[in-house]
């Protein structure tokens, strides 16, 4: 499979989920431009294909201006990985608005805003392929993370919305829901978690691994293959879909 002319923007794509998906679509061939917030952190891993864009989902205007930049720079985007999000958990008595509108506008905003801006430069070509990361808890509730849950359900409500939207044209909206991926984010949960209860850092990995069906935590590369899957020869008709990666059936 070859993405070759193929121009990716992968969101929160300097580390983790994004950093993978981005360097497996770059390794087909595609020019990816990476986003996040950190200058430094992009850069670091910039090259090989994968262009730095500093950006911001949660800002409107800094969406709508990076999007705009990287299309200047690499042409129309014709897969858009809307990656970036945050993991935050607070019980319901503990949840102010405050917390909740920033898991709102990071996770859900984001997504929206990525998506949207893709669709500008997207709708004059004649393929593209619309990817949310979304998570097990877009498919469930999920204990002290109210906000995140609803979150991750909100971008899982989206992807079925714009598949339906664009029903008959060149371009499929899917959602992958990943488990507990070894990443930065679930490392620095794991500290938490041990800090918090007085566990080992060990103990608290294995809580979190216990949380995928298979009791191991996923590596970023099994969720970059589904994303690769749904970019490849013979993917046309899967649309809409909400694709579960962890470990067993949920």
């Amino acid at each position: 499979m070859s993405l070759s002319g193929k121009h990716a923007l992968v969101t929160g794509g300097g580390t983790g989920i994004g950093l993978a998906i981005a360097q497996a679509l770059a390794a087909r061939g595609a020019t990816v431009t990476i986003t996040g917030r950190r200058a430094d952190v992009l850069e670091a891993v910039a090259g090989g294909g994968l262009f730095a864009q500093q950006m911001d989902v949660a800002d409107e205007a800094s969406v709508v201006t990076g999007t705009a930049a990287a299309v200047a720079a690499r042409g129309p985007v014709q897969i858009c990985v809307a990656n970036a999000g945050i993991a935050e958990g607070k019980t319901l008595q503990k949840t102010d608005l405050e917390f909740w509108h920033k898991i709102m506008r990071i996770n859900l905003d984001g997504a929206f805003l990525t998506i949207r801006e893709s669709l500008r430069s997207m709708q004059e070509t004649d393929w593209g392929r619309v990817i949310a990361i979304s998570s097990i808890a877009g498919l469930k509730g999920l204990k002290g993370a109210g906000a995140y849950a609803a979150s991750k359900h909100g971008v899982v409500g989206l992807m079925r919305t714009y598949s339906e939207e664009f029903l008959g044209s060149p371009y499929t909206f899917n959602t992958l829901c990943p488990g507990y991926v070894e990443t930065d984010i679930v490392t620095r949960q794991m500290s938490s978690i041990a800090a918090r209860t007085g566990q080992s850092e060990a103990e608290a990995r294995a809580y979190m691994a216990s949380g995928n069906r298979h009791k191991r935590l996923l590596q970023p590369e099994e969720v970059s293959a589904a994303a690769l899957w749904l970019c490849g020869a013979g993917s046309d008709s899967v649309n809409g879909q909400e694709i579960a990666i962890a470990g067993g059936t949920l």
